[in-house]
């Protein structure tokens, strides 16, 4: 029970810093990075908060990765729904300051992007499923052979492309973030010795077929 806790813990700690790194790139005032443009477009064709449309945008993404073979635990779940949560919590309440001066602002976004790293550790050691985008990154470096850096990176440059034509905000920062995103993702990943491949998960599936049996050995 203890460990299951600690483990639950962990994910939302994970969970909280990766919206956190996310909002340090929007107020960094350089531009949105590539999801966020993304979502943005989403959110000025919608009418929905950025939140809503990172959470809209999950789901997608959710059935997508279990379309090409990556596994949903209640950690893809959580991550779909509390980081958008976490993102409106966050901007409605100005709880984390803007910046203006260009250096300023480029070391947020730098800090920025790394927190997300460490919050991707954080939630995804935990062994409860990647999140929907972090998924895709898994199951496209699983089929490709490619490194993480490079995944994340050409993942970034996709959407990018995409949200701008829907409209969203596009700025130096976001060529920045599309360029570099998934090296200080690896960065956070090689300094606190974080493996994916190294994580064994749990996932829903598991969890169900466990249920089912329990219920089948009580009839």
């Amino acid at each position: 029970m203890e460990t299951s806790v600690l483990r639950v813990g962990r994910l939302f700690i994970g969970l909280f810093l990766y919206a956190v790194g996310i909002v340090m790139t929007i107020n960094a005032n350089l531009g949105l990075s590539p999801w966020d443009v993304f979502h943005q477009g989403l959110s000025n064709i919608t009418g929905i908060t950025m939140g809503q449309a990172s959470i809209l945008v999950g789901f997608v993404l959710v059935i997508i990765d279990a379309l090409l073979g990556e596994r949903i635990g209640w950690g893809t779940l959580s991550n779909m729904l509390f980081i958008g949560l976490f993102i409106d919590f966050f901007l409605i309440n100005k709880l984390i300051p803007t910046f203006q001066g260009f250096i300023p602002s480029l070391i947020m976004m730098s800090a920025g992007m790394f927190i997300i790293g460490v919050g991707s550790c954080f939630y995804m050691g935990v062994g409860l499923g990647s999140g929907p985008r972090d998924g895709l990154m898994v199951v496209l470096t699983k089929r490709t052979g490619k490194s993480v850096g490079f995944i994340r990176n050409s993942i970034e440059t996709g959407v990018l492309v995409m949200g701008y034509l829907l409209g969203g905000s596009v700025g130096i920062g976001t060529l920045f973030a599309a360029l570099t995103l998934g090296s200080f993702v690896q960065l956070a990943f090689r300094i606190l010795k974080f493996d994916m491949s190294s994580v064994n998960h749990r996932f829903i599936d598991q969890d169900l077929k466990l249920i089912y049996g329990i219920l089948g050995q009580k009839q």
